[in-house]
């Protein structure tokens, strides 16, 4: 009933000796507080929460418009509402290295897991869209640094993420995440990884855990866990994924609407009533109540 069980700096821990163990862990992407309790109900290892999602959510498209305020708040609504770890996209850090410290502490203080740095230019722009510009290999390390200065909690994971094979190449992407190892970063998010080929390369080249993006419709191609696994990557996220099928779905439904006037036809596409008040602990809060307000009024 209500929240996660688990504190938080015990998901921090739990997730930092799986993640050590070597086994590739699920992050599928929640688009709210709701579907993370769904993924966890279905056996995943995480739960990401994508810097895009939160952006369109709010009706804006992911080129740093979201704050950290907004961010922060969201992330903490979503992982208060499972057991598993959360990890969120911070994007560039929401400003200079001072903004980054904070960013860190106000992820710890909202439950979350850990996070990603980027080394876009502020304001950045989704990862798999070209004219992708970067810093340079001093403030993407100043941001890394910062991060792991500020953080208290020595389980909350900092990541740093990359973006840099798209527009220097390979070799620049490899180096670049040495440099942020080398800076602090407990893990590495090399984006817009063009094949398999290159993730095995990246993995070997470092000695911290990798994670693969597996968004539809970008620079990478989509590969199985057991390929990614193969490659020896990490942890892998399907960022969008969830709000693109709910979306879809949304869109189908009011296609049928308008042409139809009920979704009658649709019923066996829905989520049924019964299993959406299972998912909310419905019963839970029926006995909770009947427990607390047992009393009678007398006259």
């Amino acid at each position: 009933m209500l929240y996660a069980q688990t504190p938080a700096a015990e998901k921090r821990r739990l997730f930092r000796e799986r993640l050590a163990s070597g086994e590739l862990l699920r992050f599928p992407g929640a688009f709210n507080p709701l579907s993370a309790r769904l993924i966890e109900r279905k056996g995943f290892e995480g739960v990401y929460i994508s810097g895009a999602v939160l952006s369109a959510d709010l009706g804006l498209p992911d080129i740093g418009l979201t704050t950290l305020t907004e961010v922060a708040g969201r992330g903490a609504q979503i992982a208060r509402m499972t057991e598993l770890p959360a990890i969120i996209d911070a994007d560039t850090g929401f400003g200079e290295p001072m903004n980054v410290a904070r960013t860190i502490q106000t992820l710890e203080d909202a439950g979350l897991a850990g996070t990603h740095i980027e080394d876009q230019i502020n304001p950045k722009r989704c990862g798999h869209l070209d004219g992708k510009s970067v810093v340079d290999e001093d403030t993407a390390i100043k941001r890394i640094r910062a991060a792991v200065d500020a953080r208290r909690d020595p389980n909350f994971l900092i990541m740093a993420r990359t973006d840099i094979r798209a527009v220097e190449g390979m070799d620049a992407a490899i180096d670049r995440a040495k440099a942020l190892v080398d800076a602090g970063a407990d893990a590495v998010f090399p984006e817009a990884m063009r094949d398999l080929g290159e993730f095995e390369q990246m993995r070997a080249a470092l000695d911290v855990p990798v994670l693969a993006n597996m968004t539809e419709f970008g620079k990478s191609d989509l590969f199985t866990t057991d390929q990614l696994r193969s490659a020896g990557v990490n942890i892998v996220i399907w960022p969008v994924s969830l709000l693109r099928m709910a979306m879809g779905a949304a869109s189908r439904a009011l296609d049928t609407l308008d042409t139809e006037g009920h979704l009658t036809g649709r019923l066996d596409e829905m989520q049924h009533r019964a299993d959406l008040y299972d998912l909310v602990d419905y019963a839970q809060y029926t006995h909770f109540d009947q427990d607390v307000f047992n009393f009678q009024i007398s006259r």
